[in-house]
């Protein structure tokens, strides 16, 4: 008899569902790949569904669902908060009442109904009966979800976001099947909101993109990084800080920066659209040097602290792939090893790991690798299932067995052509790390411009990752370790760069983009450093196998990898969704399993002109 749980986020951003066997992770799905609706919110009743049918089990056979957070802690720190503020924040709060007063303050009962009516559409007939519905946490969760899959028996884990109930910032000691708190940082002093007040006053929109700001950074100065230690933030030898919240307003009303902010550096927010200027270049590169420095003291503090060798992050701080990477330069830690889904979405899986070890206090099962199983957790389709799709759409593909497939598009990369790669379980976390994929030359100096304004439809500033074989990374990378799950940046090796001229070097901004900086340009960014994933002929056999048939055509072990999908739209999770980016976009070639289809031999599509519209300019 197995021991079934279900963890959940929902109800903030990036709502999801996870589902655990005897400790095993089974399956994780983010709520918006169903919906299609980025950074989707609400409850996640396709991921649970999909979780429960995945197993044909119903929620019968689950022994406790687990909620990702305590909500009257949180509604707790909105009325201090809000009480604190007044009278400034009165509509503010008017708003966030009207919200917890309908729905979240009646979180569990909700919950209830909303399980019930899955209960009743999975077993129609049968009386429901509902598992114990348990509350973690919301760094509790990070944590666990940072720690127990880690590879680590013991391990000091580093969670930093913008805020859970009251933490911020979080520390705690694992070992074994124990997470114990150590200490936190307490709201309203955030670095995660600090970050997001940047990226909201450079004109990107918060939780979603923060990433934006940080791929802007190298393009810029930090020039601004005095004025911000001696003005916002007031960071202590340790790591630990306080924040100036008269500069800001996200604990008092819609906006994250107050007209404080505005005044100290003598601008209004950039509205979303508009030109991004050499001024939010410098902004971006000034907040990221911060972001690093507090990262890199808090690390060497711990260290200090505990005197523990292995490291794990979580929260979304986390996610800043460039500050990973300079603390792993430091060597603080022997080892560190970041939850790719360290998001909300990621303390789904936290909280139903907290129920099995914590709760029902089962040993610990510890992988080498770790165990997410490359964090490939969600959807997959046969080859049964797509043909069978493409033939109802009348759609002309061809069928290839493996090895004749890798070696067509390994020649098709070659000729400088854009892939849709859709291949096996589909990724948990916010990476395409090789299941749901568009992928190219990284040697075609072209390619970077051509994706993005092209396939993505987004600024062109923004870099592409490169997936890499595993065992070829130190040949093409300033680095010496796995990065599986594309969230370490590395300089590209010396010995692969290409000089620039003075002239070139002079250049400002978004003018230094189109210099070819090394024999990979395409995802060589203006610093020379590189977003790598390393790939596994364990994790994921299929990719690997493509990259290594494009290695021994063309010599180079390395292939561009970014996410299948378009600006302001999901990853895609369906092969329906494939088809439709791929039929929407200027992208060469799909793959679909087996199956490859060219878009030169497909009907042309009544051009829909409202396209561009369901694209959430973001």
């Amino acid at each position: 008899m197995h021991t079934y749980i279900l963890g959940i986020s929902c109800f903030y951003h990036d709502s999801a569902a996870a589902l655990i066997r005897d400790g095993e992770i089974i399956k994780a799905v983010q709520e918006e790949r169903f919906s299609r609706k980025k950074h989707d919110a609400g409850f996640p009743l396709n991921s649970i569904r999909y979780c429960l049918k995945s197993q044909n089990i119903d929620f019968r056979d689950i022994e406790s669902i687990v909620y990702y957070e305590k909500p009257l802690l949180t509604f707790e720190r909105l009325l201090e908060t809000y009480l604190g503020a007044a009278p400034r924040g009165g509509r503010s709060f008017i708003a966030a009442m009207q919200v917890w007063l309908k729905e979240k303050l009646f979180l569990k009962s909700e919950l209830k109904k909303e399980f019930i009516s899955i209960q009743k559409e999975l077993a129609p007939g049968i009386e429901p009966q509902l598992p114990k519905l348990l509350f973690a946490e919301h760094h509790q969760s990070h944590a666990a979800a940072a720690f127990y899959p880690s590879p680590f028996e013991e391990a000091i884990v580093l969670c930093m976001d913008g805020v859970g109930e009251w933490a911020t910032t979080s520390t705690w000691i694992g070992n074994k099947n124990e997470i114990k708190p150590l200490w936190e940082i307490s709201f309203p002093h955030s670095l995660g909101l600090l970050y997001s007040a940047f990226t909201y006053y450079c004109g990107f929109k918060v939780n979603s993109g923060e990433y934006k700001l940080m791929g802007l950074a190298p393009y810029g100065t930090p020039k601004y990084v005095q004025k911000i230690k001696d003005n916002l933030i007031d960071i202590k030898d340790d790591g630990t800080f306080k924040l100036d919240i008269s500069y800001f307003k996200y604990h008092r009303g819609f906006r994250m920066t107050s007209s404080k902010f505005d005044r100290l550096f003598s601008k209004s927010p950039r509205g979303r659209e508009s030109e991004l200027t050499q001024f939010h270049m410098d902004l971006a590169a000034s907040i990221q040097v911060v972001t690093e420095e507090i990262v890199i003291r808090l690390a060497r503090s711990l260290k200090k602290e505990t005197g523990l060798k292995n490291l794990c992050l979580a929260g979304g701080v986390a996610l800043n792939c460039v500050a990973n990477g300079k603390l792993l330069k430091e060597k603080i830690f022997e080892n560190i090893w970041i939850q790719p889904a360290s998001g909300d979405a990621g303390s789904a899986l936290g909280a139903a790991l907290l129920a099995w070890y914590e709760n029902l206090k089962k040993p610990r099962q510890i992988n080498p690798n770790d165990s997410m199983k490359g964090t490939y957790l969600g959807c997959e389709f046969s080859n049964t299932e797509i043909v069978n799709y493409l033939n109802t759409i009348n759609a002309p593909f061809v069928t290839l067995e493996d090895e004749e497939l890798f070696e067509k598009i390994a020649h098709i990369l070659h000729e400088g052509k854009v892939v849709g790669w859709f291949n096996g379980p589909m990724e948990f976390g916010p990476r395409a790390l090789g299941a749901r994929s568009i992928i190219g030359d990284p040697r075609n100096q072209k390619m970077q411009s051509v994706m993005n304004l092209k396939i993505k439809y987004r600024e062109s500033f923004r870099p592409f990752a490169p997936s890499v074989l595993e065992e070829e990374v130190n040949n093409q990378f300033e680095m010496d370790t796995k990065s599986p799950y594309m969230l370490l940046v590395a300089p590209i090796k010396k010995e692969l760069r290409k000089e620039v001229t003075p002239e070139q070097a002079a250049l400002f901004g978004i003018d230094k983009l189109n210099i070819p900086r090394s024999n990979l340009p395409a995802i060589t960014h203006v610093d020379y450093s590189a977003r790598v994933q390393t790939v596994s002929r364990k994790t994921n056999p299929r990719y690997y196998q493509l990259i290594n048939t494009f290695k021994k055509k063309t010599g180079c072990p390395t292939i561009i990898n970014t996410s299948f999908n378009v600006r302001g739209e999901p990853i895609v999770c369906t092969p329906q969704d494939a088809y439709r980016c791929f039929m929407r976009t200027e992208m060469d070639v799909l793959v679909l399993q087996n199956q490859i289809l060219f878009k030169n031999e497909q009907s042309k599509l009544e051009k829909d002109e409202t396209w561009q519209e369901i694209f959430e300019l973001d």
